[in-house]
């Protein structure tokens, strides 16, 4: 069987150094490392964030916006991001579908877990977005859900850093990098792996977390097959 794997980004990581809004040479970074994925028989499900735009907990936090309001202003976010994945994709020769989790006919597939699986196994990317279709859910809580709906053999959530750390790498120098961890260390507060709801939910199915550099060249595909040098597994 193909190995199948989820990536994660988060939007902010597609608006490069104006820190919001969508730089194009990054999302066609991004397309060149799924690429590499694809071009090795590697099946690949895409959820990105949608923090570039509009985050919903931020929309909502002087209280003129409600918090379900800005949440569905923030899946329609990560939503546009999801549109611009699928120009990159297709603009380098990779077969890509956007499913949300909202329907938008218009615009893409409404999510369908057996259609989603049906295109990965033809070797088309897969991307997921509008979240969970649910307010008070985050886009690391959608990427484990799907990624354990369409049974894939890990989830990758590709950052700035190369790893988990037991402390601020950027604000303490003694940091140390953590290769392996559990679940259950990935919940204690001063490690931020992804939110409490996110890792539960990776625990229960028993999905490996991978966090890693997406701005190491070739990272994603030596993840793929094995090489965790450059990463922290949590499992």
């Amino acid at each position: 069987m193909n190995k199948r794997v989820l990536v994660k980004f988060s939007g902010e990581a597609l608006a490069g150094e104006s820190g919001y809004g969508i730089d194009t040479q990054i999302l066609d970074y991004i397309a060149n490392e799924i690429k590499q994925l694809v071009d090795n028989g590697i099946e690949v499900g895409i959820v990105i964030g949608g923090g570039n735009i509009v985050r919903g907990v931020s929309a909502a936090a002087d209280g003129v916006i409600k918090r379900t309001s800005g949440d569905y202003m923030g899946m329609i976010a990560t939503v546009i991001n999801g549109v611009a994945m699928q120009e990159a994709c297709e603009h380098i020769g990779i077969s890509a579908r956007l499913q949300t989790a909202i329907k938008m006919e218009q615009i893409a597939e409404p999510y369908i877990v057996r259609r989603a699986k049906r295109h990965l196994e033809k070797g088309r990317v897969v991307i997921f977005s509008a979240g969970t279709g649910n307010p008070f859910f985050t886009t690391d809580t959608a990427a484990t859900l799907r990624a354990s709906e369409i049974e894939a053999t890990m989830l990758i959530k590709a950052t700035k850093v190369d790893g988990v750390y037991d402390k601020d790498p950027h604000k303490y120098d003694d940091a140390k990098k953590l290769d392996t961890l559990s679940y259950d260390e990935a919940l204690k507060d001063h490690i931020k792996v992804m939110d409490d709801t996110a890792i539960a939910l990776a625990k229960e199915n028993g999905l490996p977390l991978v966090v890693a550099n997406m701005n190491l060249k070739g990272n994603l595909l030596k993840i793929v097959n094995g090489d965790y040098s450059q990463c922290s597994v949590v499992r």
